[in-house]
């Protein structure tokens, strides 16, 4: 496939445009005469330059890779569908659908997830793979999205990576290590093989003798609780609600963390909220 630059130029413009500051989470501040985002707003939400945006809007540079395609689908809030057009006018095929493991959050989870900067919240497909998280969720857990290959999945790095388990209450490691594996099986199960859930499951049963344990119990339809514990490392055990608004077509999951009004734990997710990810002096 080819590019079509001046095709994909229009339609950028056309979706900048459109969007409104607090389409996207953005503040609409005062004496604001652009109509839509600006090109630098864009860029932000793209993580790109803007001068690198810019170019792409006035049909120059070099052809945008694939990866740089699906951040600016990300960034402008596309739909599946917009966002298999943007990649064609880049020259591009869509990724395929329906497999599992998608990265592209939909603009209805996104439009939810910009109004909750105020709360610990994430969005995570069905392979555990946590794609976004608000600044109080990065404060609660850490940066889970900046992980790499198989790493991205909780199931593969908490077999894998003692860290990923800190996070979490000691006590409750056991169930949990439970209830991952028998949704790995279930995943790998529903994907089949060759797919990205039986390959993590593969890696797992060669690298973790516990995760090979627990997976000959042929354990099936385990699930957490709502209520969870989480361990801060400035502010001890937090005992958290976690509500969670599921995206059918893409297997995403919106996680809303919450505190009982008048506990400790809710008076630390204040706290936290103030300090963010900065460490206590």
């Amino acid at each position: 496939m080819e590019i079509d630059r001046d095709g994909l130029a229009e339609f950028l413009r056309h979706r900048r445009e459109s969007l409104q500051p607090e389409d996207v989470g953005m503040p609409r501040g005062r004496r604001r005469r652009t109509s839509g985002l600006r090109r630098e707003e864009v860029a932000a939400l793209c993580h790109m330059s803007t001068d690198y945006y810019a170019r792409l809007e006035r049909a120059r540079g070099p052809q945008p890779s694939e990866q740089m395609i699906a951040s600016v689908a990300q960034g402008l809030h596309l739909s599946l569908d917009e966002r298999d057009h943007l990649f064609r006018l880049a020259g591009h095929n869509p990724p395929a659908r329906g497999s599992g493991g998608s990265h592209h959050v939909g603009p209805g989870l996104l439009r939810i997830l910009d109004r909750l900067q105020d709360t610990p919240a994430e969005v995570v497909n069905d392979l555990g793979e946590t794609l976004l998280q608000t600044p109080l969720g990065v404060a609660l857990v850490g940066d889970l999205t900046a992980f790499a290959g198989p790493s991205r999945s909780i199931v593969y790095r908490w077999f894998t990576d003692p860290a990923a388990r800190t996070i979490y209450r000691r006590a409750d490691h056991p169930e949990l290590s439970r209830i991952w594996v028998s949704h790995a099986r279930a995943m790998a199960t529903m994907r089949g093989p060759g797919s990205r859930a039986a390959e993590i499951a593969e890696m797992l049963l060669a690298d973790s003798a516990e995760f090979r344990e627990l997976w000959e119990r042929h354990e099936v339809g385990l699930r957490a609780g709502p209520v969870k514990h989480f361990v801060h490392p400035e502010l001890g055990s937090l005992e958290l609600t976690c509500q969670t608004l599921v995206d059918p077509d893409q297997q995403h999951f919106l996680l809303v963390y919450t505190a009982i009004p008048g506990t400790e734990s809710y008076d630390k997710l204040q706290l936290l909220s103030v300090i963010g990810t900065q460490t206590i002096g």
